[in-house]
């Protein structure tokens, strides 16, 4: 059974903001401003802003998987220090943006642990340094290249890197004992997909990583997401791991057959549908995938 906790913003701060009116406070109030998910007795989710946060309570102390920003990861923390005074024993990063390791630097401090795929570590300085934002990080200490596990408590942690997709960094997180995997931004629920090629994603490749994932995990293990579009949610059914596989091969599939068409990559991107897409079908987002698709399928091979 499923248990929520909902935090709520106080009817001070939306006066401030300008909201009057008990009725429309109160249908504000309504709505949580960020919310934990439990999964079971000692794993959750927590999601507010940016990509979702996988948490696991352990006997040597909390595991959070991937931070947000600064200021929601301060709402996690605070919560779960709420919910159960225990330190923080890993801090793990599922790739490099900023919405999923903005929010490392709060946890200063409160880990020795800040573990992610070495390709990520090298993205996550790579940009801090480009922008300037370098003390604004917190920073991988360990890294790993296919595979880490670590017993935790009596919980197993396990990180694996099956190639390059997103980016070339993503980490798939699987709490062992509770049989959850954290996908990252591997799988986005219905959204059309970021796709970093400047940080060495691969619409290719990434197909065969959902491959793999679903051939490793399997169907009785839970899956969670980066990201989701309005009205669906962050947990993820086994199949839908391959169904996501074949809307990024009908991408590909799509923006070759322009290409052969003689089309631009500025015509080729107006495009507000795939042909036959059913499932990923949002008016808004498919430029991304699509000038994606077309460099990974023009530039040269290296």
């Amino acid at each position: 059974m499923q248990r929520r906790y909902f935090i709520r913003n106080s009817s001070i701060l939306l006066t401030a903001m300008g909201i009057g009116g008990s009725k429309a406070i109160a249908q504000l109030l309504d709505e949580p401003a960020w919310k934990i998910t439990m999964l079971t007795d000692t794993a959750g989710y927590f999601t507010e802003r940016g990509g979702t946060i996988l948490f696991l309570l352990t006997k040597e102390g909390y595991v959070v998987a991937d931070s947000q920003f600064p200021d929601t990861a301060q709402h996690l923390i605070d919560e779960l220090k709420r919910k159960k005074a225990q330190p923080f024993r890993l801090l793990i990063n599922t790739h490099h943006h900023g919405d999923h390791s903005g929010g490392n630097i709060a946890f200063k401090g409160l880990t020795q642990q800040v573990l992610a795929h070495e390709n990520a570590k090298f993205n996550q300085e790579f940009v801090a340094k480009e922008r300037k934002t370098e003390d604004k990080q917190l920073y991988p200490n360990q890294t790993y290249t296919d595979t880490w596990c670590e017993k935790i408590g009596k919980d197993e942690v396990c990180l694996h890197y099956f190639g390059a997709g997103h980016t070339n960094g993503d980490s798939l997180v699987h709490f062992v004992k509770q049989n959850i995997v954290h996908l990252g931004d591997l799988f986005f629920n219905r959204r059309h997909p970021h796709v970093d090629k400047n940080a060495g994603a691969s619409l290719t490749s990434w197909i065969t990583v959902l491959d793999k994932a679903q051939a490793t995990f399997g169907t009785k293990a839970r899956y969670v997401c980066g990201h989701a579009a309005p009205g669906f949610d962050v947990q993820v059914k086994p199949d839908e791991l391959k169904m996501f596989g074949d809307y990024l091969g009908r991408v590909l599939n799509f923006t070759e057959s322009e290409i052969r068409a003689g089309k631009t990559v500025e015509e080729i991107v107006k495009a507000t549908a795939l042909p036959g897409e059913k499932i990923w079908v949002l008016p808004d987002g498919l430029e991304r995938p699509l000038r994606a698709a077309y460099r990974e399928l023009t530039e040269p091979k290296n």
